[in-house]
């Protein structure tokens, strides 16, 4: 048996590499491999046979010596004790196609001990794949609302699997092939690639195939002639395709879908009753809370190509109502003792307004309806027997509806007051500093009373008002009254009430704000 030193040196006797590449038309950067073939050495240097064989260290560059300072990969030996004329092969791959490469191997055994280096073998790195047809590709000129194909093959020309896919960019899309998997040599994809044609002009762009690490690009062109006369199609889907639709509240959302044979470029609504905004989205498209009017809005929703042709849907909404209003006896409070003249308010909302609020003291009419806020009349109590009496108000909106507030119990002690006269307090809260954030769909708005009173905000499309936000019953000197569900993009009309404990009411003046947009 050799001692280790006549094994301290392997040499690759026999070994050849043979080394075999073929150059494919591909543009530059695409991955190239070059496959790698030798004969596995047998002996040791002193004509030993060789038992402990490990691995290859197989070296290659562009270099004219590629061993010791080119790239190198270890490639493990399958038998420690190759037999005569084995060979062994591998696959460099990340090269640089058409670019020249030597390659040469050495062996390497159990202890680390390497041979030197097997002669030298020369090839050009080939592509693992290749598409066709190859440089620049023209689609010609195209009518805008037109578009014309080309079909690229991509091929397998290494073997093995490939797997990839294609890119391009506007006004070019891929129709179909990608992404793709070719098996084997020779395996070969369609990859269809279409232009359609925006505008009148010229555009070229980058066709990009990539695969196992590498890409192969050229340069795809096309010309958009002759003018867009075709206008968009527009169908509204939610919450009606029928030209009519009834709507439980007073704002609305629509939803729909357009199209055009080039592209929509926007999509935009308007109320015959007032209003108008723009919808998010083109080819699906919404337009949230419209605000609806009682009675008949009709809707008009407007699709837009680039050419300016445009398309209309409409959407015919009635308000119908069929809720009742709340309402609330406010002042006197529930226990109270009334004397001489005192002042009688409530509280009254409704979805689409209200239209007038009646006050009763035990059932019987306190004065005549109120038909505007504020809601309150004057009780003369010396008119109403001394002792336990019944207040209450009856709202109802414009189609009829009506709610009857809870009842409120007050004594009237006229003959008690007569006796003590105490003064009475007719005069209404001051309102100031008037605090305002508005965001898209509502506001908060703050402000201040010289004497604790209770906070309520009234507020409108026009300075009629219409709306009255919750009556907060607590007594306060500082206010603030947040609203909700606003139309974005609007004018609204609003002022601030407060009413003391002794009745008084304080109104401000007229005040507007707009809402911001989306």
């Amino acid at each position: 048996m050799p001692g280790k030193n006549a094994r301290a040196a392997i040499t690759c006797v026999g070994l050849g590499l043979l080394l075999w590449g073929v150059l494919l038309v591909t543009a530059p950067g695409t991955a190239g491999i070059l496959d790698a073939t030798w004969t596995a050495p047998t002996t040791n240097t002193d004509g030993s046979p060789l038992t402990d064989l490990v691995s290859y260290s197989l070296y290659y560059g562009t270099s004219s010596s590629p061993c010791s300072g080119s790239s190198s990969v270890q490639v493990a030996s399958p038998t420690s004790s190759p037999g005569p004329n084995q060979t062994m092969s591998f696959r460099l791959t990340g090269l640089t196609t058409a670019t020249l490469y030597n390659v040469a191997v050495s062996a390497v055994d159990a202890t680390g001990n390497q041979s030197s280096c097997s002669g030298i073998a020369s090839a050009v790195a080939r592509a693992d794949f290749a598409v066709s047809p190859t440089g620049a590709v023209n689609f010609g000129s195209v009518n805008l609302g037109s578009f014309a194909e080309q079909t690229f093959t991509v091929s397998n020309t290494g073997g093995g699997t490939i797997s990839g896919s294609t890119s391009v960019a506007a006004p070019f899309s891929i129709v179909s092939g990608s992404p793709f998997t070719l098996s084997g040599a020779g395996a070969t994809q369609a990859v269809n690639v279409r232009f359609t044609p925006t505008t009148t002009a010229t555009v070229s762009t980058n066709l990009s195939f990539t695969a196992s690490g590498g890409t192969t690009s050229g340069i795809v062109t096309g010309t958009g002639i002759g003018s867009d006369t075709t206008p968009p199609t527009m169908t509204i889907t939610s919450p009606s395709s029928s030209p009519t639709y009834t709507a439980p509240g007073s704002s609305l959302t629509l939803q729909g879908t357009a199209s055009d044979n080039v592209g929509v470029t926007q999509v935009t609504w308007v109320n015959s009753r007032g209003g108008s905004g723009t919808a998010t989205g083109t080819s699906s498209w919404t337009a949230s809370a419209i605000a609806l009017q009682l009675g008949s809005n009709v809707l008009t929703v407007t699709a837009r190509d680039a050419a300016g042709n445009t398309a209309t849907a409409n959407l015919t909404v009635t308000l119908s109502d069929t809720t009742s209003p709340t309402v609330a006896v406010t002042a006197p409070a529930a226990g109270t003792t009334v004397t001489s003249t005192v002042g009688v308010s409530g509280s009254a909302t409704d979805n689409v307004g209200v239209a007038g609020v009646q006050f009763k003291v035990d059932g019987g009419n306190l004065g005549a309806e109120v038909t505007t806020p504020p809601y309150a009349v004057t009780w003369n109590t010396t008119t109403t027997a001394d002792g336990a009496h019944v207040l209450t108000a009856v709202a109802r909106d414009a189609a009829g509806n009506m709610a009857t507030s809870a009842e409120v119990t007050v004594t009237v002690a006229n003959a008690v007051a007569n006796a003590n006269p105490q003064p009475i307090d007719v005069t209404s809260p001051v309102i100031s500093k008037v605090s305002l954030s508005v965001t898209s769909s509502g506001a908060t708005i703050g402000w201040t009373t010289n004497e604790p009173s209770d906070t309520q905000m009234e507020y409108g499309l026009t300075g009629s008002y219409g709306s009255l936000a919750p009556l907060n019953t607590a007594l306060v000197t500082s206010h603030s009254q947040v609203i909700n569900g606003l139309a974005p993009n609007t004018w609204y009309h609003f002022r601030m009430r407060s009413r003391d404990a002794a009745g008084n009411l304080g109104v401000s003046g007229d005040y507007k704000f707009k809402t911001r947009a989306h």
